[in-house]
């Protein structure tokens, strides 16, 4: 009976996702604002063109939204009195572009006054930072709503740079997101920059002996050695690299080229190719085939949007995204 009871309150939570995800529909603000994607663009490409190393950053902030309570809007929340929110968690303090994300909302708003929500905006900015970048084009669906809650803690459900496959693995799977969304989204790593911090354990400290010796035997030797030159020591905090070294504001196969090199940044970009089935599609998409890797990345980025995300009356749409109202 225990067991059974489990089942249907499973059952019943996934019908429940499914249902909130049905919808999220591409013409939601046909009627109450349509000039919403015009008004997100024209302000993507006037950021963009100034800074287009912006880009990543943008769609990074999406992934950590959706991994998270669901794609509700909850990273951009402030923290408030005693509660800590997501956007100061370690895993979220080298994020940027909030006040930029603000700036979308404030322009939003001024077209359709309390309409749009924060979270549609955001995944709007996420799939423009990625065409602009002259990547896939998709359309997004929408109606999300903007939650209320923003809880540092649960950031653990971040994947974070250093796990193993088996980590990312459960990680994307509570999110209902498989295997290939999980090669195929680490491929966002195209565009953008890390901080040192998050892989030099892989060039210094690899099983905690903190000597130049201790290295990590996966990493591709010359690259290591590059890497190195860039990244001094374990203390270096602030010197930045490139995800997709010489074409990290282009999103293209390049990612892929450099994973199946052994020149994947990051654990959790090495640990693809110690699964099969990943493995096989890094091998794939190095050798070519963008137009099959742009349809993926797309279906994955529409899958991922739709992760316990708050309709209809639920949540709310705040007026500002660092507040709620």
């Amino acid at each position: 009976m225990a067991s059974r009871a489990i089942f249907l309150v499973l059952l019943v939570a996934a019908a429940a996702s499914a249902s909130a995800s049905a919808q999220l529909d591409e013409k939601f603000y046909s009627q109450t604002c349509p000039s919403v994607e015009a008004v997100v663009r024209r302000e993507m490409v006037r950021a963009l063109s100034a800074a287009p190393s912006l880009a990543g950053p943008l769609l990074r902030m999406h992934f950590h939204d959706c991994f998270v309570r669901g794609c509700d809007g909850s990273v951009l929340l402030d923290t408030q009195g005693n509660n800590t929110a997501e956007k100061d968690a370690t895993p979220n303090q080298t994020l940027r572009g909030f006040g930029f994300v603000e700036r979308v909302k404030a322009a939003v708003e001024k077209a359709c006054p309390g309409t749009v929500s924060c979270a549609d905006v955001l995944a709007l900015m996420a799939r423009d930072a990625v065409w602009l970048s002259k990547g896939p084009f998709w359309a997004v669906p929408l109606g999300r709503r903007d939650g209320r809650v923003s809880i540092a803690n649960e950031t653990n459900q971040l994947p974070p740079p250093t796990a193993n496959f088996t980590v990312l693995t459960q990680l994307f799977a509570a999110k209902n997101l498989d295997l290939k969304d999980l090669v195929v989204l680490s491929a966002g790593h195209t565009i953008g920059t890390s901080h040192c911090f998050s892989f030099s354990d892989r060039l210094y400290n690899f099983t905690g002996m903190d000597n130049v010796h201790d290295v990590d035997p996966t990493l591709e030797v010359q690259y290591m050695a590059r890497l190195r030159s860039k990244c001094p020591s374990l203390d270096d905090n602030t010197t930045v690299v490139e995800m997709d070294p010489g074409s990290f504001r282009t999103f293209d196969l390049g990612y892929f080229k450099h994973v199946a090199k052994r020149r994947g940044l990051f654990h959790s970009d090495g640990a693809l190719l110690t699964n099969s089935f990943t493995r096989a599609y890094v091998q794939r998409h190095a050798a070519g085939f963008q137009e099959e890797f742009f349809a993926d990345f797309a279906a994955s980025m529409v899958k991922m949007g739709n992760v316990d995300v708050l309709t209809g009356a639920q949540g709310e749409i705040r007026k500002k995204c660092s507040v709620v109202n």
